[in-house]
Order: C-alpha cells, then sequence, then structure tokens
C-alpha cells in the first residue's frame, strides 16, 4: 500500500452540491486501499489559522452517510484573503505563516484542497511559500474553472435553475405575463445557457453576448403575434445594463454583490412591449439541496483522482474532467486560463437553431 501518509483535507469558498461526497471519497480511499490517515480541516484556511489547528480525524463511519448531504460538514469560507487578512482593529495582516504552521502542526503529508480559481490560487500561493504537498479538485456551480469541462455543484444548479423554469412556465402562461428568471453564475453564463435550452426558455441573457431590449421584445412580440401571450427569460446574475453598466448592491459591509439585472430587464421590457413582468430571483437555492446523481459521480471520481494522485507524489495538481476521463493538470494551468462560455459555443448554436433569443 506504500508509505503510509497523514492526508487533510479542506473545502474552500462558496458551498455547492457534492462538497461531503467528495469527502466521503477521498477518505474511504485513503483509508480503504492506502491505509493512510485523513483529517478534515474546519473552516478552510480559518482552521489551520487557529491555535491549535481546527481539525477531525475522518473515518469511515464518520463519512459514509455524506454522498446524497449537500453543503459541506467541514464548513468552509470566502472572505478574508490569507495574505491580507482583515482584522479586529481594522488593520490588513499577513497570517500566510500562521496557516502554514497550522499544517505541519497537524503533520499532514499532502491536503486536499477542493476549491474555486480564486481558492485554488490561493492554496497553491500557500503551498509555494510553505512547503506543503497540494492536490487541488475543483468545484464551483459557475463552472468557470479553466482545464476542465465540469466543476462539481454545476450540475446541481442547472438542475434546480431548469426546475424553477419548469414551474414558471404554468404561471407566466396562465396570467399571460413574462416571466424573468435570474440566476447565480458569476461572470460566466454557463448556468443560464444550459438551464435555459434544458427548461425551454424563450430568451436567455447571458455576459458574452451583447443585447439590445430592442431585441428582446421583439421576441416577445413574435410571440404575442402567433398567440403565445407569455415568454420566459433567464439571465445570469452578470449581465449589464443595455448601456453597460454592471448591476451591484452594496452590503453593510461595504463589499458589491453581483444582482438585480432581473428588476432592471422587467422594467425596461414592460415600458418598451407593455407586457405584464414578474422577477424571480433564484440566489442561493442553486447551492442547496441533494446533489444531483452526476455531481455525486463526479465529486467520487475527482476525490478519488486526488487521493491517487499523492500515492504518486504528483503535486501541485488538479484533477479535471477531460473528454469523458480525470486528466491531471498543473494547478496554474488550471487557474490561468478562465472558463466562459465561447460564443461559438455548441449550446450556444443549440440555443440559435431552437430560435431561442440571446438579445443579440
Amino acid at each position: 500500500m506504500g508509505e503510509y501518509k497523514r492526508i487533510g483535507i479542506l473545502t474552500s469558498g462558496g458551498d455547492c452540491a457534492g462538497l461531503n461526497a467528495v469527502i466521503r471519497a477521498v477518505v474511504r480511499c485513503a483509508n480503504g486501499k492506502y491505509g493512510w490517515e485523513v483529517w478534515g480541516i474546519c473552516r478552510s484556511t480559518l482552521g489551520l489559522m487557529s491555535s491549535p489547528p481546527e481539525a477531525i480525524k475522518l473515518e469511515f463511519d464518520k463519512v459514509d452517510h455524506l454522498l446524497t448531504m449537500g453543503g459541506t460538514v467541514l464548513g468552509t469560507t470566502n472572505k478574508g484573503n490569507p495574505f491580507a487578512f482583515p482584522m479586529a482593529d481594522g488593520s490588513l495582516r499577513d497570517r500566510s505563516e500562521d496557516i502554514i504552521e497550522g499544517y505541519h502542526q497537524l503533520g499532514l503529508s499532502a491536503l486536499i484542497g477542493v476549491g474555486g480559481d480564486g481558492s485554488l490560487a490561493i492554496l497553491r500561493k500557500l503551498a509555494q511559500q510553505g512547503g506543503i504537498n497540494l492536490v487541488g479538485i475543483p468545484k464551483t456551480i459557475d463552472n468557470d474553472v479553466g482545464s476542465t469541462e465540469r466543476s462539481i455543484g454545476f450540475d446541481t444548479a442547472v438542475n434546480i435553475a431548469t426546475e424553477a423554469l419548469d414551474r414558471l412556465h404554468f404561471t407566466a402562461a396562465s396570467h399571460n405575463r413574462v416571466m424573468i428568471l435570474e440566476v447565480m453564475g458569476r461572470d460566466a453564463g454557463h448556468i443560464a445557457l444550459n438551464a435555459g435550452i434544458a427548461g425551454g426558455a424563450n430568451v436567455i441573457l447571458i455576459p458574452e453576448i451583447p443585447y439590445t431590449i430592442e431585441n428582446v421584445c421583439r421576441k416577445i412580440r413574435n410571440r404575442q403575434a402567433m398567440g403565445k401571450n407569455f415568454s420566459i427569460v433567464i439571465v445570469s446574475e452578470a449581465v449589464c445594463t443595455a448601456e453597460g453598466n454592471p448591476v451591484k448592491n452594496m452590503d453593510r459591509f461595504g463589499e458589491c454583490r453581483l444582482g438585480g439585472i432581473g428588476q432592471y430587464l422587467a422594467e425596461e421590457i414592460s415600458i418598451a412591449s407593455g407586457a405584464e413582468t414578474r422577477v424571480t430571483v433564484l440566489g442561493h437555492v442553486q447551492r442547496g439541496g441533494l446533489p444531483s446523481p452526476l455531481d455525486r459521480l463526479l465529486a467520487t471520481a475527482f476525490g478519488v483522482a486526488a487521493v491517487d494522485l499523492i500515492a504518486e507524489e504528483k503535486y501541485d495538481r488538479v484533477v479535471t474532467w477531460q473528454n469523458r476521463e480525470i486528466v491531471s493538470v498543473p494547478i496554474a494551468e488550471a487557474i490561468g486560463q478562465y472558463r466562459a462560455v465561447d460564443t461559438n459555443d455548441t449550446l450556444v448554436k443549440t440555443a440559435r437553431g431552437l430560435g431561442i433569443c440571446l438579445g443579440d
């Protein structure tokens, strides 16, 4: 079974469905195949930053029920860059050495980091600075990590958005309304595009394709002329106004967050077309709930592959899904390219072929 190892795993960034399935797979493979110890780091890098480090030993009986659970039992964080960490007095402090010290205090041979491009970039910087043997696993509902066709959490988010569209169709038809669904996705339109096609949307608006209100309203009027007095619009949260301005809200901590494009579109469409509009903002519902079967499979395969990389002592790499198989690539390569929607993508062509309006 090779050299005995004690490995750690943490989940970083926003939560999504499938994280617990990864944890389960890592523990089962590391314990059963290699006879290693696995320690779960609580609250991501915050757990390593604590003194003593916050970690729990993970064994078969503690993880076997995790396959279908949403969220992450280890907890996570998407705030506070450890290289400029916000302190209680308002100052910023470099806490990177505290995190590195936590890793070594636990006596870990390697660390599996489950995160998106931002989290993986931070973890890689920590690994290079502190001699941490790091293997990455991509997760994000946005599906925007480079080098991988799919990230954990994306399929579940698409399923939830698709179900929302399915439900909105009936109430839209009942009241002759234009129903607008605003979905997450950050700067990429993958969720809106996939769910829009699967859920039968009439209009799909994504950040990668410029649009005009007139083009959207033309689609609505054409449907009205055909006797179809309702329409379904799905829009990604990062879509800008027709003038090119991002729509954001500032929270009480002074952070700007995407959100509000759905309401903007509702008002503009109502004025330009006279149609009665309603908006549904799906928000964090897309992150929660049971992981889809595909996310469970992907998470499980990624977890096993990450442990195998540690056994082969192949570090500074991330597992990816390419051409129906798992391929590991350097982390720098994966995070060095942003995976937005390609305007020549097969699904873009599919949407156009179906007569779906993309706003351009």
